[in-house]
């Protein structure tokens, strides 16, 4: 059981532990942003003998990655063997009065403080402001640097009268004997120190795992910089338009990778060496995953990956099976990504049925089809009921990633249409076209789901959806394009519509356009699905 153990030690004690590495500021805390004024305010309150508030200090074994550097002076490794107190809280107060003590310069953005311009003023009696920073106007004698009081010898204390020798003697004492209280965290786990940092810290955002792992993670010795090993992996994934990976994906790949869970317990308990050694092989199994995202499932860009959830299992493959899946395996693993998608599998509790189906991907690794005990319908009632247009909903992503394997061609030319993640943020994306402009079937009084359906969508260029298309009639503007495109009946193939007669298009009849394309998504993704028995999902027709 972690007691708090309440304490209280005296400047010389204070500054000597951070010199000495002993007192460590973790990455996760904020800048330091109090200014000049802010710390001579706080000084003047310690030499009046005011209380200034609690440190909070977690003392642990763990090496977190911490502030090097203060004011260009730089800060020690703890001692091998010695145990190291990280400030949950206090930071702004103890940088402060580091940086006042050691006259410090700190550049913050394009302004610099100098830490050195903290004066005693020698005529102010205890009811005025007795540490200052102005003293322009002032006498020599009549003011005195913070660092010339603490650690002036005889010849700068001989240039004053002594008249003031007893009072620059008091100060000095009040300043060497003030007692800051201390609270000393013990024999408590990092989530557990985290927690108290959060509580603390009440007008903040909580910590999130990615920060906590940055800082548990970083070894200097081996080069290890969680925040810049992301950074860089992002940077590559921009490269291929699946830069929208979360880091918490990523911990959960790697956790996944190690002990087979992934829950927020899981990932902060894990092993440090085991972190760092396992991180390159991780990536490369996250990359191979991406690019079969890109190159089996034509999926162009991470945004309309129904989950970045879906990397974990895939990455988990790739660890284990570094090749292409061919045969069985390719047939179960396409399965797999289908049912997940479409039956919204990891819209709640995704860490531990992530944990569950990696069990699955193990099963498909050796060439077995898995057991599913969750359902999935590709039917077209249940692509009517459940298809209100909404970019974040796992099924209806997935119908776009059906969509997306198509390669849709532009209306105009055949060109392929070029899908960027900038432009999949939302449902009214540049790049998501309503066949049947929703002004135009709001004018034909057709319902608001209907309108905004997924089978009324169709992925096209910006140029077209914006400047040609805008709220004309389909039978207006395809006869536009046919003039233009004497393949458009191979270009609208491309977009999952047949037969522009058959669908309806030439004579505006959008009844005969939905039930058309429903048909013809359902039958595209049943062609994905290995049968089973299923059931029907609950219908969605709200427009939340």
């Amino acid at each position: 059981m972690y007691q708090p153990d309440p304490q209280s030690i005296t400047f010389s004690t204070l500054i000597h532990d951070i010199d000495k590495g002993i007192i460590k500021i973790p990455q996760f805390q904020r800048d330091f942003v109090w200014s000049l004024e802010q710390s001579a305010k706080l000084i003047d309150s310690i030499i009046k003998g005011y209380p200034i508030g609690t440190f909070i200090l977690w003392e642990s074994q763990e090496k977190l990655r911490s502030v090097r550097n203060i004011g260009g002076a730089s800060l020690p490794d703890t001692p091998p063997g010695s145990m190291v107190q990280y400030v949950l809280d206090g930071q702004q107060r103890m940088t402060s009065l580091y940086a006042s003590l050691k006259g410090l310069q700190v550049q913050r953005d394009k302004k610099s403080d100098d830490f050195s311009g903290i004066y005693l003023d020698l005529n102010a009696n205890e009811e005025e402001t007795i540490i200052i920073t102005n003293i322009e106007g002032r006498n020599e004698t009549d003011v005195i640097s913070l660092r010339d009081l603490l650690h002036g010898g005889i010849s700068v204390l001989a240039a004053y009268p002594t008249t003031m020798y007893q009072k620059l003697e008091e100060y000095k004492n009040r300043l060497n004997t003030y007692r800051f209280s201390t609270i000393l965290l013990r024999q408590a786990s990092i989530d557990v120190a985290t927690e108290v940092f959060t509580r603390l810290n009440v007008g903040g955002k909580s910590l999130t795992v990615f920060e906590i792992m940055v800082a548990k993670t970083y070894d200097a010795d081996q080069d290890f910089d969680l925040a810049e090993k992301f950074e860089k992996l992002i940077n590559r994934l921009e490269h291929v338009d699946y830069e929208t990976i979360s880091d918490s994906t990523v911990l959960q790949t790697i956790s996944i990778l190690l002990v087979g869970e992934c829950a927020r317990k899981n990932i902060l308990k894990l092993n440090k060496q085991s972190f760092i050694d396992i991180w390159e092989k991780a990536v490369d199994a996250i990359e191979r995953a991406v690019d079969y995202f890109r190159d089996y499932f034509r999926i162009p860009v991470s945004k309309i990956l129904p989950y970045n959830a879906l990397v974990v299992p895939f990455s988990y493959f790739f660890y284990h099976h570094p090749n292409k899946p061919v045969n069985e395996m390719k047939k179960y693993l396409d399965d797999f990504f289908w049912r997940v998608s479409l039956s919204e599998r990891y819209s709640s509790g995704v860490e531990t049925k992530l944990a569950q189906d990696i069990k699955r991907i193990d099963q498909i690794i050796n060439s077995e089809l898995p057991r599913y005990d969750f359902q999935v319908d590709t039917s077209v009632e249940n692509i009517k009921n459940n298809g209100w247009f909404s970019a974040n909903r796992s099924f209806i992503k997935a119908i776009l990633c059906l969509m997306a394997y198509q390669e849709p061609k532009s209306f105009n030319d055949n060109s392929i249409v070029r899908i960027n993640n900038d432009w999949l943020k939302q449902a009214n994306s540049r790049n998501y076209h309503h066949f049947f402009p929703k002004a135009f079937l709001q004018k034909k009084g057709e319902d608001g789901f209907f309108i905004n359906h997924i089978v009324n969508i169709t992925i096209v260029d910006a140029f077209l959806n914006k400047n040609r298309i805008r709220a004309q009639a389909p039978s207006k503007y395809m006869k536009a394009f046919e003039k233009e495109n004497k393949d458009l009946d191979k270009a609208m193939k491309t977009h999952l519509i047949d037969d522009l007669n058959s669908y309806g298009i030439w004579n505006d009849d959008y009844d005969a356009f939905f039930d058309k394309r429903a048909e013809k998504i359902s039958q595209e993704l049943e062609k994905r699905i290995i049968p089973k028995k299923i059931g029907a999902q609950k219908g969605l027709r709200s427009e939340g």
